[in-house]
């Protein structure tokens, strides 16, 4: 009868180098002192509970197994007034509309030229110059907007301003802290 050949697994466990027994090694259970699973979840009674919580709970059927998904909607807090805001008519409603879509569109320009103005000045590129420029032209014709909105009618410019106001005044100070600290040599 033939001798059968040495199969591939028979020679690499026999080629293969082994650590030498007089090294000293550590045992394998150190290696194993931490976890490497992720923390197991919360006992399912404190899972899914704020304080604000209402209990909503938003039912869906999937083709394996009932789910359910806890829909979170804060209450208001009892010392604050729920609204403070006067009802407006729906003209006034309109023309808040109305006002708010222009200043968010003359906002997204402005905001895209600043950063590209901002970008460029970062970079002290040839362009930085007129995009600067092109930024505070926008910047004045958002301004422009926005402020005969609020010489207007008085309910609309209270609620244009509520609405929008944070983020008009924050970009006019992004671009004049740009232009400052261009002029300041920063």
């Amino acid at each position: 009868m033939p001798a059968r050949a040495p199969t591939l697994r028979t020679l690499l466990r026999t080629a293969t180098l082994r650590p030498a027994t007089t090294q000293t090694t550590r045992p394998f259970s150190q290696f194993q002192s931490r976890s490497r699973s992720p923390s197991p979840p919360p006992p399912y009674q404190s899972r899914n509970l704020t304080l604000l919580a209402t209990h909503q709970w938003t039912r869906f059927h999937t083709p394996y197994t009932y789910s359910s998904v806890r829909t979170f909607t804060s209450s208001p807090h009892p010392s604050k007034p729920t609204n403070t805001a006067p009802s407006t008519s729906p003209d006034a409603a309109a023309k808040i509309d109305e006002a708010i879509e222009e200043i968010q569109e003359l906002y997204g320009t402005a905001r895209d030229e600043f950063e590209i103005a901002a970008e460029e000045t970062e970079k002290n590129t040839t362009y930085a110059a007129d995009d600067r420029a092109a930024a505070r032209e926008e910047l004045d014709k958002l301004l422009e907007f926005y402020t005969g909105v609020l010489e207007g009618d008085q309910a609309v410019a209270e609620e244009v301003k509520r609405r929008v106001g944070q983020r008009v005044r924050e970009l006019e100070q992004a671009v004049l802290g740009m232009e400052e600290s261009v002029t300041h040599g920063d």
